[in-house]
This record gives C-alpha cells, sequence and structure tokens, in this order.
C-alpha cells in the first residue's frame, strides 16, 4: 500500500493546521501481501491472525468519518490501519517508536495492520497525531467501544450480572520533582508563555540565573544554606505573580500562572520565627494530601493506597464481569479528591450497562461507603461489598456496633445502659450522642472510651445501611461464599492491566492515559474473547469454543 502523510499547513500563530481527508483501503500494497503469501507463519488463535482477517469488520471505515470532517486535503493514512497498530500497541506495551519498528519487521505485525512485505510503514509521530484525533473527537474511546460491541453481539455476557469493581495506582510518566526544581521550572514556563513575563523576571527575580534549566549551586549538605534558598525562590514566584502586567492570558499562559501559584505555595510556610507577614519562608514540614508532584504532569498526584503505602501518578478502575474475565469498563483519573475515589467513580464504571438491568455488585471495602450502597440499591442492584472495619476507641473496646441507635427516636444506649440524645443533624446528614457524665464512674469506660468528657458517639446518616452490611457480611454463609468466589477474579485482571511494564502510564495528563487505558483493555479483551473462540461467519461476530 502507497502510504500518505499529513500535510501541514501554516495558520496565524505559527502553529501548524493539519488538513487531511481521510484515507481509506484500496487493497494495494508494497511488495506481496503477508497475509496471503505468509498465512501460516501468524500464529492461529492470536489477535494478529485475527486483525489480518477481521480488522475491516472490527474498525469499519465509517467508524472514523467524524474524525476527518475536511474536504480538503491529502489523504492520510487508513485509520483502520492505525487503530490497529494501536491496539497491537497497548497490548504489547510499546513506544510509538517501537510500534512502527514491528511495523517495519515483523511479519504478523504487517499481517495484522494489512501492510505489505516490503512497506516501511511510517513515521512514528503519526500514531502520535491519531491519537490526537481520538483525543479531541466526541468519542475519544471508540476503540474501546468497538471491541464492547463485539462483546455485546457475542452475547457471552447474556445472563451473567456479576461486575466485580477495583483499583490500582498507575506510575506517572515523569520524574517526581523536588520543592526548588518545581518553583524553578513553573517560573521558567511564566517567562516563556506569559506576555511580559521575561521583564517581569528580569526586573523582580534574583535568586537563580533562571535562563538554566538546573539547580544553583550551593552547598546542598548546608540545612541554612537550603533554606535560604528556598526563601529566596518563593519571594521570586511571589513577587512575579504581583508585578505580571494586567491583561486577558490565553490558556497556555493562565496554566502557567496558575501552576506557578500552586507549587510556590504547596510545599512551604511561613519560616520558623515568621509571623506569617515578613515574607519569609521555608519547607513545610508535611506533605499536602493533594500534592503536584511535576511541573511536567500538573495532573499526577501524590496517592496514599493506604497508610503506609504511596505513589505518585494516576488511579485506573476496572468493572469485570468475572466469569469470562472480560472488563465491562475502565477508567483513568487524578489521584486525589472526592470525585475520584472508588466510590464516586464506581457510578460511572456501570453506567453503560444495559438498562433495567439487575446486578451483582462486587468490591472491596473502599466501595462500601453509605452513599454508594444507598445509591446501588436504589438501582436494583445486590450488593456483595466489604463493609469498611470499624474503627476501635480503644484497642479491643466497644465499636458502634455495641451501641444501640434508634434514629426515630433521636436516642443512642451504651452497653452499659446508659441513654444519650443524639443532637441535630449536620449538613451531610450526621449526628452526634454525647454521653458527657454519665461515663465518670461508668465500670465500662476502660473499654470505651479515654476522654476526659466522656464518650462521643458519631452516628453516619446512612448507620442502619452500613450496619446490615456489616451484619450480613459477619454472619451470612452465601455472602461470604459469594464474595470469596467472585471477587478475586478482578485482582487477577488488574494484574493483567499493569503488567510488563504497563504500571506506569506512557504519557502525560489524565485525558491521554485515559484513552491510553481504554486501548489497553479494549486489547486484553480482545485477547480473551479469540482464546473464548470469537470468529465472524456470514457478517456475524460468534463464539465458537475450541473442542478438546
Amino acid at each position: 500500500m502507497k502510504i500518505l502523510g499529513f500535510w501541514p499547513r501554516r495558520v496565524s500563530g505559527g502553529a501548524r493546521l493539519f488538513v487531511v481527508v481521510m484515507g481509506e483501503w484500496a487493497g494495494e500494497t508494497v511488495g506481496p501481501d503477508v497475509w496471503e503469501t505468509c498465512r501460516e507463519l501468524i500464529p492461529s488463535g492470536s489477535v494478529f491472525a485475527f486483525l489480518a482477517e477481521h480488522r475491516g469488520a472490527l474498525f469499519p471505515a465509517e467508524m472514523f468519518t467524524d474524525m476527518y470532517p475536511s474536504a480538503n486535503g491529502r489523504p492520510s493514512m487508513p485509520p483502520q490501519i492505525l487503530a490497529a497498530a494501536i491496539t497491537l500497541q497497548a497490548l504489547h506495551g510499546l513506544s510509538d517508536f517501537e510500534t512502527v519498528q514491528e511495523l517495519r519487521c515483523d511479519l504478523r505485525w504487517k499481517a495484522a495492520c494489512g501492510l505489505g512485505l516490503h512497506d516501511m510503514a511510517f513515521d512514528s509521530s503519526l500514531l502520535a497525531y491519531f491519537r490526537r484525533r481520538l483525543g479531541r473527537s466526541t468519542r475519544p474511546n471508540r476503540v474501546f467501544e468497538a471491541v464492547r460491541e463485539v462483546v455485546k453481539a457475542t452475547g457471552v455476557l447474556k445472563g451473567k450480572h456479576r461486575r466485580a469493581l477495583d483499583s490500582t495506582v498507575l506510575d506517572d510518566a515523569v520524574a517526581t520533582q523536588d520543592t526548588v526544581t518545581q518553583i524553578i521550572s513553573a517560573i521558567r514556563r511564566v517567562i516563556r508563555e506569559v506576555p511580559g513575563g521575561e521583564e517581569t523576571a528580569a526586573q523582580w527575580c534574583r535568586a537563580h540565573d533562571y535562563t538554566d534549566p538546573g539547580k544553583p549551586r550551593i552547598a546542598w549538605d548546608d540545612e541554612a544554606a537550603r533554606a535560604t534558598l528556598v526563601d529566596a525562590l518563593v519571594t521570586d514566584a511571589l513577587n512575579l505573580l504581583g508585578h505580571l502586567p494586567e491583561r486577558e492570558l490565553g490558556e497556555k499562559a493562565a496554566n502557567a500562572v496558575g501552576l506557578l501559584a500552586l507549587v510556590a505555595g504547596q510545599d512551604v510556610e511561613p519560616a520558623e520565627d515568621s509571623d506569617g507577614r515578613d515574607g519569609r519562608w521555608r519547607i513545610a514540614r508535611r506533605t499536602i494530601a493533594d500534592r503536584t508532584v511535576s511541573t511536567v504532569d500538573a495532573d499526577a498526584r501524590h496517592i496514599h493506597k493506604n497508610r503506609t503505602r504511596h505513589q505518585d501518578g494516576f488511579k485506573g478502575h476496572a468493572s469485570l464481569e468475572p466469569e469470562t474475565g472480560l472488563f465491562t469498563a475502565v477508567a483513568l483519573t487524578s489521584g486525589y479528591g472526592p470525585g475520584n475515589h472508588e466510590a464516586a467513580v464506581a457510578t460511572s464504571l456501570l453506567a453503560d450497562e444495559e438498562p433495567d438491568t439487575r446486578l451483582t455488585v462486587l468490591g472491596d471495602c473502599a466501595y462500601g461507603t453509605g452513599d454508594l450502597r444507598a445509591h446501588l440499591q436504589a438501582d436494583g442492584h445486590t450488593l456483595v461489598i466489604k463493609p469498611p472495619p470499624l474503627r476501635h476507641a480503644i484497642p479491643g473496646g466497644f465499636t458502634i456496633d455495641d451501641f444501640h441507635i434508634d434514629p426515630a427516636a433521636g436516642t443512642a444506649t451504651c452497653p452499659a445502659g446508659h441513654t444519650a440524645n443524639l443532637g441535630q443533624a449536620k449538613a451531610d446528614g450526621a449526628r452526634t450522642a454525647q454521653f458527657k457524665r454519665v461515663c465518670t464512674n461508668c465500670p465500662l469506660r476502660g473499654r470505651c472510651t479515654t476522654s476526659k468528657t466522656g464518650r462521643t458517639l458519631n452516628v453516619h446518616p446512612q448507620h442502619e445501611l452500613l450496619t446490615a452490611a456489616r451484619h450480613q457480611a459477619a454472619t451470612d454463609p452465601a455472602w461470604q461464599d459469594e464474595y470469596r468466589r467472585w471477587r478475586p477474579p478482578v485482582e487477577r485482571a488488574i494484574a493483567w492491566l499493569v503488567t510488563k511494564g504497563n504500571r506506569r502510564v506512557p504519557y502525560r495528563g489524565v485525558i491521554a492515559n485515559n484513552i491510553w487505558l481504554h486501548h489497553r483493555a479494549a486489547a486484553l479483551n480482545l485477547r480473551r474473547l479469540i482464546n473464548l473462540g470469537l470468529t465472524r461467519t456470514s457478517g456475524t461476530w460468534h463464539l465458537t469454543p475450541a473442542t478438546p
């Protein structure tokens, strides 16, 4: 096949606008057709052989027409070829350069993507342009959606109503930067991107030569020298922010200013003997929860998966049908914030299920919040979600389950039989009972509280729902069997997602990496379907399991 590349045209501002029309597959190849001449060399039952035979049906041309709206320009590389290439790329965890090398040198890749034996493929930048078109389209995850339509057509999920949910931390693609590096990098970006930034920095910034991207030369083992440098850099950042010309900023310039304001404040606090108003600073003796870890990828976050383990990166979320091992939905989000919590993302993972489908939803205690339970039960789903463990005020002492809570009467009764009134509901619906003086001479005080003012009991707004969930998990053998049998497969599926270097995302930012995660899940689903006997006859997808 003759390769026709993009035709760039200069537009105002020096940017390049790539004016192309969608290329069409004409059936011509450069050299012998690999699939026709070397079919016996392509492993049967592999993703390569499947794409070689069914690439056009899986990724029809009309699937991509909205990505190429222009009627002018030179033809692009046929998007079916690029879609097949990025599917294989995601399956094998390769870079753009490595992907093109495989297309040039590996018969399996040539057959899968429809290239001839002598075809030199294309420049690796074409893959980046294709992903960019996907990202800017109305359906950036259309490759995953195409495979999902195949899943639906086969009927493999018919009657299978379990969905196991889980999440994992995905490492970012950039180096974690310390405070000094972040501030210098952010100041340099403002100088580069913001109109008037260079002149303002020349007048007000003295701590470092900002034409040099490296760190200043100081005695880094000298604590006083480090403290002086941090103080000077923060002062430079604040001076620069405070003296920039007031004008309307474009997106890149506004982002640069916002990033500088963020990194100049997230890791510092007033100096030890400062009143907070004299402009003296030091590195803070704590790490904020939502810390930006790099100016190169401002979306990456410092994530605590639990109290002892932390990573820098993003959160990957998945919904799995555990019997078949097929991903029904995936998502990549920032690693911090209530909107990115597992329980908050769970509803979006289940949003594309068939209407009126009643599911059995399985998950660990991260999904055991009262709000999610109430939402899923209201939709008619059955919950097999592990409840979060209760916190003991005293090790081995009483928990809230040892108290009798009567929300209707507005009372709480402790294990010793003392009753306290529940206070007015707070903004989130929670209520509090304070036992105060009745705890003073209580014989059970040593198992209940160490507070001088007596036990304070915080009652969750969904207290009855959470109490019932804990009771069921502890006493219902059927619930326990269901959880132990069908929840673990999602952990195995997460291991498939991150194996062979795919724990580290390949791109910067949430948007690009969310598309990558969908491509990765689509490739794994396709491989799983092929192993289950996926084939196409008479224009219909179906499964033909191998006979022993």
